[in-house]
């Protein structure tokens, strides 16, 4: 008997902008540097309601769920996605969000501490660079496949 189970299966990514924000330029470079990196890309575009996010991971049966945002409002529009994630049996999705994500004002350690607190696992800045992005992609979702197979 023969098995079609993959050792190392490809990493799932599902990106987008979510709420009323309508940017897409952050999602279409991460896009390419992840497709590059081996990396496949479920990319819905703009304005994603949360529900939309979920239910691409969970047809995808994706690693992670990564939002893009520039709009500076992305905290109001992400506050439950993790309590929405859980409910959908997706408890140990990996949560990445990175871009403009607070006003000019905040210190970038408020901003980063605001969406770690709601259940994001990775908050990146504007100055972010997509090597690193999938650098810690990698290497976070090669832990979480480990630790839910031991």
């Amino acid at each position: 008997m023969t098995t079609n189970s993959n050792p190392n299966p490809p990493r799932k990514v599902v990106i987008g902008t979510i709420g009323s924000d309508a940017h897409v330029t952050g999602q279409f470079v991460l896009t390419r540097a992840m497709e590059d990196a081996g990396i496949e890309v479920v990319r819905l575009g703009a304005c994603v309601p949360q529900e939309e996010f979920i239910e691409a991971a969970v047809e995808t049966g994706a690693h992670a769920v990564l939002v893009s945002s520039l709009y500076g409002m992305a905290f109001f529009d992400c506050q439950t996605l993790r309590e929405k994630c859980i409910e959908a049996g997706l408890a140990n999705i990996l949560l990445y969000i990175g871009g403009h994500l607070g006003t000019n004002r905040e210190k970038w350690e408020e901003v980063q501490e605001r969406f770690l607190s709601i259940g994001f696992d990775r908050v990146y800045s504007p100055e972010s660079r997509p090597a690193g992005i999938i650098e810690d992609l990698k290497k976070d979702i090669d832990a979480r496949v480990k630790a839910l197979q031991t």
